[in-house]
């Protein structure tokens, strides 16, 4: 095996890790953290699905890892006008 493949691989589950992590910190009482766990995961699987990619060559993930990337950050800032009240 080639040393980059081991080193996705591990990243992989680093990531894995990090996605349990934030389902985690998503199911917190307030709303802030919830926003917070959201975007992480947002992160985690975009990068995951990057990895995916560049691991198997399926084409579609670089499609669904950008609108990921995009759509996360565009979701919490309507979400948090909503909450404000503007």
């Amino acid at each position: 095996m080639d040393l980059l493949l081991i080193s996705e691989y591990i990243l992989m589950v680093a990531l894995a890790i990090f996605a349990l992590a934030t389902i985690r910190i998503t199911t917190r009482k307030t709303i802030a953290m919830s926003l917070v766990g959201v975007s992480g995961l947002a992160i985690a699987v975009a990068t995951i699905l990057i990895l995916v990619k560049n691991i198997y060559g399926i084409g579609f993930c670089t499609d669904i890892a950008t609108a990921l990337v995009i759509l996360g950050p565009v979701g919490t800032i309507a979400f948090s006008k909503v909450l404000k009240g503007d």
